[in-house]
C-alpha cells in the first residue's frame, strides 16, 4: 500500500505568465475544449430532465446550469494555476441522477438546503485531512486499474455505435487511425471535424438548425434554503457518499495514475466543496473532482510533456465559464448533435489514456491479478447500495491484493 500523504513530493509553484506563453499549445487547449464538450454532452440533458421532474421554471433551470459551470470553471482555473497541474472539476453526475429520482418529493427550497448540507459535510471532510489520509493509501497499480475500468466502457462504445451510424462513426475511426500514424497530436481534432462533416453530409446533423439556435442570456436566481431531516436523509446522506466514492476517489485516482500525486487531495476536496456552498443557493448541485473527463486533460493526448498539461486544465476552466454564459443556446446545440458522434469522439479521445492506465496497472506481477479484478468490477457498471462501480472496484481490488499477498 502507499505510504502517508507526505511521501509525495511538494506541489509545484504556480506558473508565471511567461511560463504560460511558453507552455501553451493547440493540443492542450483543444484537450480542454474536448473535456467540456464531452462533459456537457453527457450531462446536460440529464440536468434538464431533473429540472423538469422538480417542476423548475426555465429561469431556475438556466440558473442551475450557469451556477454549475461557474463553480466548475472557477475551481478548475484556481486549482490548476495553484498546483500547476491539470485539475479538472465537474458538477457531479450522480447528483443529477439522485435528483431525478428523489428531487420531486420536496419543495425546491428543501432541495437547496439538502445540497448545502452535503457541501458543508464535504468541506469538513477535506479540511479535516481525512480524505487525503484515505486517498494517499491507494496503491498506484490499483489507482491505474480504477482509471482503466472507468474509461474502458467509453472506448468500447466507440465501436458499439458503429452499426447505428456506420458512415459517421466509420469515418471517425478511419481518420483516427490515419491521424495517429501521420499527425498524432492533431488526430482527435481531425476526428471531430470529420465527424461533424460526415454527420452533416448524411443528414444526421442539421447545420441550418444549428446556426439558428438561440436563447436568452442567463442570470443567477437566489433561492433561500429550507432544512428538513427527511431531505437530509433522502438527498444529503446518499449524495455525500456518492460524491466521495463515485466522484472524488475516482477523480483523484485519475490524477495519481497520470503522475499528479503531488497535488494535495484534501485541498482539492475542500475547495470544490466550499464552491458548492457558495453556489447551492443558485441551484448548483455539488462540485467535485472530475474522473472521466479529467483523463482528457491529464493524459498524453493533452500533451506529451507532463509539465505542460496544466494548460489543458486552464483551458477547460475557461471553456466551462463560456459554456455557462451561453445559457440555453448551449442546450439547443447539444440537442442537435447525433449521439453516436459524441460517443465515438469520447472513446477515441480516451484511447491513449486507456492504454497508459492498463500498462501501469499490469506492469508489476505482484499487483497484476488484483488490478485485473479492479478493472473488471469497475468496467462492469456495478451499482450496489447506491454506490457506483469505481468504489466497489477499488474495494474488491484492495481485498484481492491483501488476500493474494497473504497467500504469498
Amino acid at each position: 500500500m502507499r505510504g502517508a500523504a507526505n511521501a509525495d513530493p511538494p506541489p509545484a509553484l504556480p506558473p508565471s505568465f511567461a511560463d504560460l506563453r511558453r507552455d501553451v499549445s493547440f493540443q492542450a487547449v483543444f484537450a480542454g475544449f474536448l473535456t467540456v464538450f464531452v462533459g456537457l454532452a453527457g450531462t446536460i440533458t440529464l440536468l434538464f430532465q431533473a429540472a423538469q421532474s422538480m417542476h423548475l421554471s426555465s429561469v431556475q433551470t438556466t440558473s442551475w446550469l450557469l451556477a454549475c459551470c461557474l463553480s466548475v470553471g472557477v475551481t478548475g482555473l484556481l486549482l490548476t494555476w495553484r498546483f500547476r497541474a491539470p485539475v479538472v472539476t465537474a458538477y457531479a453526475l450522480p447528483g443529477i441522477v439522485l435528483l431525478i429520482q428523489d428531487g420531486a418529493q420536496f419543495a425546491y427550497a428543501e432541495v437547496i438546503g439538502a445540497l448545502l448540507m452535503t457541501a458543508i459535510a464535504l468541506t469538513l471532510l477535506g479540511l479535516s485531512g481525512l480524505f487525503g489520509w484515505l486517498s494517499a493509501r491507494i496503491p498506484a497499480p490499483l489507482a491505474a486499474a480504477v482509471l482503466a475500468g472507468i474509461l474502458l466502457p467509453f472506448g468500447l462504445r466507440s465501436f458499439a455505435v458503429l452499426p447505428s451510424s456506420p458512415v459517421v462513426v466509420g469515418s471517425m475511426l478511419a481518420v483516427y487511425l490515419l491521424g495517429r500514424a501521420l499527425f498524432a497530436r492533431y488526430a482527435v481534432p481531425a476526428v471531430l471535424l470529420v465527424g461533424l462533416l460526415s454527420a452533416w453530409l448524411t443528414g444526421s446533423l442539421n447545420m441550418g438548425a444549428l446556426l439558428h439556435v438561440g436563447g436568452g442570456f442567463p442570470h443567477l436566481v437566489f433561492t433561500a434554503p429550507a432544512f428538513s431531516l427527511r431531505a437530509a436523509l433522502v438527498i444529503s446522506v446518499p449524495l455525500l457518499l456518492l460524491c466521495f466514492a463515485s466522484q472524488n476517489i475516482p477523480g483523484l485516482a485519475v490524477m495519481r495514475a497520470n503522475g499528479y500525486g503531488r497535488v494535495p487531495a484534501s485541498t482539492l476536496v475542500s475547495v470544490t466543496a466550499f464552491a458548492s456552498i457558495l453556489t447551492a443557493p443558485f441551484g448548483a448541485h455539488t462540485t467535485t473532482l472530475a474522473a472521466i473527463t479529467a483523463a482528457l486533460c491529464t493524459g498524453p493526448e493533452a500533451h506529451p510533456d507532463l509539465g505542460r498539461r496544466y494548460v489543458a486544465g486552464l483551458s477547460s476552466g475557461v471553456f466551462y465559464l463560456l459554456a455557462g454564459l451561453s445559457g440555453s443556446v448551449l442546450v439547443g446545440v447539444f440537442a442537435l448533435l447525433p449521439a453516436p458522434l459524441v460517443q465515438a469522439l469520447a472513446g477515441l479521445a480516451l484511447t491513449a489514456t486507456i492504454l497508459g492506465s492498463l500498462t501501469t496497472a499490469l506492469h508489476e506481477p505482484r499487483w497484476r491479478e488484483a488490478a485485473v479484478m479492479t478493472v473488471l468490477v469497475t468496467a462492469s457498471g456495478l451499482s450496489f447500495l447506491g454506490i457506483g462501480s469505481a468504489f466497489w472496484g477499488l474495494v474488491v481490488g484492495s481485498v484481492s491484493a491483501w488476500l493474494l499477498r497473504s497467500r504469498a
